[in-house]
């Protein structure tokens, strides 16, 4: 078929290993630009794209829209890179077939990996960068391990957060032999040679400037939701780790905390543009709600990472290794009305501020009026809390209690000293840390006081407890599932039910909490799991004044917003 028509030209670049597009009309550059969105906006002719074989596939399809004049050397280059994007695409979906038998991996002292874990370590040979959100406990961390015998993708550097490099370094001793090196300091120095390097998250900035440089081939982002806001130091630095190697996977049961399009982000940081311009994709899947973006259909975007390969995710279920259903009990307490009063009129203030006061005092009193609020709430129900976990251990039950405030901490260490409590919070050293955790397995005491964001990605808890309290709510479901993961995991006794105990009072933030954890829950759930029933979706009338207006409902004020509002 001869093309009389075209609207530009297009030609390989053998020494750049890339395509160029050099001539093209005024709409089909804004096309070109939307399409291919690593492409800035304001940029001309010659347009530069990586000749990768996802790329011919894509910019063939393009072409079916928009000819372009290319010579038939060029031509044959491009289909031969659309057909090795759908040989790999056949054999991705060959890895899931039941009739698959994955490579198989010998490991230190007669550890088996799964069959699915297997899997995944083939999906990333083939695949190079995707999103691994297996559910809580299904042994992520062995997951990525398995990459590591890919000699194409040593040496490996894995980002963790700070209190989890020396479980990470422990687990890889475990199951290889593969030199390692844990990086502990935050400016560079001359790095010993390892197969697999550790970097906390705290430290990757200040190695930017180190990663371009070939040293590693491949990484892995642990707990990747901590890359979530992609305007933070910590996710430029990522982002460029990201860029310099061939192969990365993200690992995350939790992808999301708050609200849906943070997806964007972390995806967007594991596969540069695979979800195309963060505005396009806004558009597309998103609807503006307040100041949040609100993913429209969860369960379709949920389902379109899956068939694109760019999110992978076994259930318990799928892999036949379920626990029994978490036993979740919505525990009333009193709380201290002496404790709640001292700021109240305070809080009374900036409520009325944050509906009639001028836009920057209305964000000014919403970040106060939510820092306030959660404290005192915490603090007023400390003592009602302690008193409950007391009954539970006169019982000789181990009890993790999460908490976010150090002040609630220093109540609840006041109130239960005489069970010698140990903390793994925000302020203890790894080490500390780890001590907390040997003391409480080794049965020196039976209470282990935790924060609700400190524990991520901890592992051994489920040996000896089976109960965990949440002393304090989290805005964000995610967090109190990554809580209860910590010991509805394998290695439990699966003859014991867990038990996770919400501590809820009627005060401050509690009911308020409550009802936004709905959304944001619906959000999460259906995107990592599309196919499971769908959750309720409630409202999220700006949580801080929704919180704000049943303060002053309860104090019997009626306000009206401002104009703006």
């Amino acid at each position: 078929m001869v093309i009389n028509k075209y609207y530009g030209k297009i030609e390989f670049d053998n020494n750049h290993n890339q395509w160029l597009i050099t001539e093209a009309r005024p709409h089909v550059c804004i096309k070109i630009k939307s399409i291919f969105g690593h492409i800035p906006k304001s940029s001309v002719v010659p347009f530069k794209l990586r000749n990768k074989p996802e790329m011919c596939e894509t910019i063939l399809w393009f072409m079916m829209r928009y000819p372009l004049e290319i010579s038939v050397k060029d031509f044959d280059i491009m289909c031969d890179g659309k057909q090795a994007h759908l040989d790999t695409i056949n054999r991705l979906e060959e890895v899931f077939m039941p009739s698959y038998k994955p490579r198989m991996i010998a490991l230190n002292d007669g550890f088996a990996p799964r069959d699915y874990q297997l899997r995944s370590a083939d999906l990333h040979y083939l695949n190079k960068r995707f999103l691994l959100g297996d559910d809580l406990g299904l042994g992520k961390t062995l997951s990525a391990i398995l990459t590591f015998f890919n000699v194409n993708v040593l040496p490996a550097v894995v980002v963790v957060q700070t209190h989890l490099t020396i479980q990470w370094e422990y687990e890889i001793k475990k199951f290889t032999n593969l030199r390692i090196h844990v990086i502990k300091k935050t400016k560079p120095y001359s790095l010993p040679v390892a197969d697999v390097y550790i970097i906390k998250y705290s430290c990757l900035f200040g190695w930017v400037d180190l990663f371009g440089n070939g040293l590693f081939k491949s990484c892995v982002f642990d707990e990747v939701q901590e890359l979530r806001r992609s305007e933070s130091q910590k996710y430029e630095a990522g982002k460029a780790l990201s860029n310099s190697v061939e192969y990365c996977i993200g690992m995350s049961a939790t992808p999301i905390y708050n609200y849906g399009d943070e997806i964007y982000n972390v995806l967007d940081l594991i596969k540069p543009n695979c979800l195309g311009d963060r505005y396009d994709f806004l558009r597309e899947w998103a609807t503006l709600r307040g100041m949040n973006h609100i993913i429209l259909n969860p369960s379709a975007l949920g389902t379109y990472l899956r068939d694109n390969y760019l999110f992978l995710r076994r259930t318990r279920q799928e892999v036949g290794r379920e626990l029994p259903l978490v036993n979740k009990i919505i525990q009333n307490v009193g709380y201290d009305e002496s404790e709640a009063k001292k700021n109240e009129q305070l809080a009374e203030t900036l409520a009325i501020r944050l509906f009639q006061g001028s836009f920057v005092e209305r964000g000014s009193a919403a970040r106060e009026l939510d820092i306030m609020m959660r404290q005192n709430t915490g603090v007023s129900k400390a003592r009602e809390v302690a008193e409950y976990v007391k009954i539970l251990l006169e019982n000789n039950e181990p009890i993790v209690l999460a908490g976010w405030h150090r002040e609630v901490y220093s109540i609840w260490q006041e109130s239960l000293k005489e069970h010698s409590p140990v903390f793994y919070t925000g302020t203890e050293s790894p080490k500390q840390k780890n001590d907390a955790v040997q003391s409480f397995l080794n049965g020196e005491t039976n209470l282990f006081i935790i924060s609700l964001r400190s524990g991520i990605g901890l592992d051994g808890l489920q040996k000896r407890c089976n109960t965990i309290v949440i002393g304090e709510l989290d805005w964000s479901p995610k967090v109190h599932d990554q809580l209860i993961g910590r010991i509805d995991r394998d290695g439990r006794d699966t003859n014991e039910q867990v038990t996770a105990i919400y501590c809820v009072c009627e005060y401050g933030s509690d009911p308020v909490i409550m009802d936004i954890l709905g959304l944001k829950a619906s959000q999460s759930h259906n995107i990592v799991d599309p196919l499971s029933a769908p959750t309720n979706h409630l409202s999220d009338d700006s949580r801080i004044q929704t919180m704000a207006k049943k303060f002053l409902e309860k104090r019997g004020i009626s306000i009206n917003q401002s104009p703006e509002q």
